[in-house]
């Protein structure tokens, strides 16, 4: 209840009833601002919400009575305190002002207010609306998502504030540039990958800063090997094979030598799988791990595979498809020979 409630329901109309006969002034009179006979009321007063309101009105010698009413309730008449509300308090009341204060702010003391004075036997109103601004407030936001790839995503934040808050989305991402979407709702079709991350809902109205909360979108797709090299090391050195994949959920990893699965903790190798990555380490390296493997990476969307190979000093290998083979100094010697077999 804003300050207009102030007196129970039963004494209201009688004490309205009294203040209209003390000043003579007849129900439904007209708003009287910018009358040159009469020093007016603040045309507007805007304040936020929880700060204190003032509401000043002039008058001069000729004022024998004042009154300030909100709608049909008196605040104050004279230095009578009229109004239960302790918020509403009496500032000034000189020749040349009559002022009150209403603390505390809120919405529900949004409203008019009517200064009414008497003079010379003659009632006379002024008017002053008085202006509560809210901060933004959000107070429903989509929850956090994850989603397959190629599907529908919709966002949605709700912000109330006074004025009405302008609500904008936006990718937090390093690629993402300006605003994504101007209105309470977001939609993204098709979504890919790159737009999985935080999506930031900001609410202004320009009575103070900004409110922001974000929700998370995670984009699961299947995994995919981003690098998988061959490497050459001698026998009796410490060789790795690492096999790099990106995956949402991350990647299971597995390694087969030829069609036979490695297992962890097998002699000579371990197994080291993270997130993004695994490495097989070969702490000795014998002639026996020279040859083709083969890296799995799979989650509940897919799977994928990648070979290389380890191989030793002197072989050649095609880092583009995996084959490898051993050089020797024979193939130098049957090279001229094949050639002159062309010539019979």
């Amino acid at each position: 209840m804003g300050v207009g409630g102030c007196l129970a329901l039963p004494w209201r109309c009688l004490v309205v009833l009294c203040l209209r006969l003390l000043f003579l002034v007849p129900a439904g009179v007209p708003v009287r601002s910018g009358d040159a006979t009469f020093p007016k009321a603040m045309d507007n007063v805007t304040v936020r919400q929880g700060e204190s309101a003032t509401l000043r009105c002039s008058v001069d010698n000729r004022v024998t009575r004042v009154a300030w009413l909100n709608r049909s309730s008196i605040l104050y008449a004279g230095n009578d305190k009229w109004c239960l509300d302790p918020r509403v308090v009496l500032l000034a009341n000189t020749k040349t002002q009559y002022s009150i204060q209403i603390q505390d702010v809120d919405v529900y003391d949004e409203g008019p207010y009517t200064c009414s004075v008497q003079t010379d036997n003659h009632p006379k109103t002024s008017r002053v609306h008085l202006i509560v601004q809210v901060s933004p407030k959000i107070i429903d936001i989509s929850p956090d998502i994850s989603i397959n790839e190629g599907g529908n995503v919709s966002l949605t934040c709700i912000a109330t504030g006074r004025p009405d808050p302008t609500i904008t989305w936006r990718h937090i991402s390093p690629k993402a540039v300006g605003f994504i979407s101007e209105d309470e709702y977001l939609e993204i079709t098709g979504i890919t990958r790159e737009q999985s991350g935080e999506y930031e809902c900001s609410a202004s109205n320009d009575v103070s800063a900004p409110v922001v909360q974000r929700v998370k979108v995670t984009v699961n797709y299947p995994p995919y090997i981003s690098d998988a090299k061959s490497t050459g090391v001698p026998v009796g050195q410490k060789g790795i094979l690492l096999c790099e994949a990106s995956a949402v959920p991350s990647a299971n990893f597995q390694w087969y030598k030829d069609d036979k699965r490695l297992a962890e903790g097998q002699k000579g190798l371990k197994v080291e799988n993270k997130a993004f990555f695994s490495r097989l380490t070969f702490f000795n390296v014998s002639e026996q791990d020279y040859g083709n493997y083969t890296c799995v990476a799979s989650n509940q969307l897919g799977n994928t595979n990648a070979s290389m190979i380890l191989y030793g000093p002197g072989a050649v290998h095609d880092g583009n498809n995996g084959a490898w083979q051993r050089s020797s100094s024979v193939w130098l010697l049957l090279l001229p020979l094949a050639h002159l077999a062309c010539q019979f």
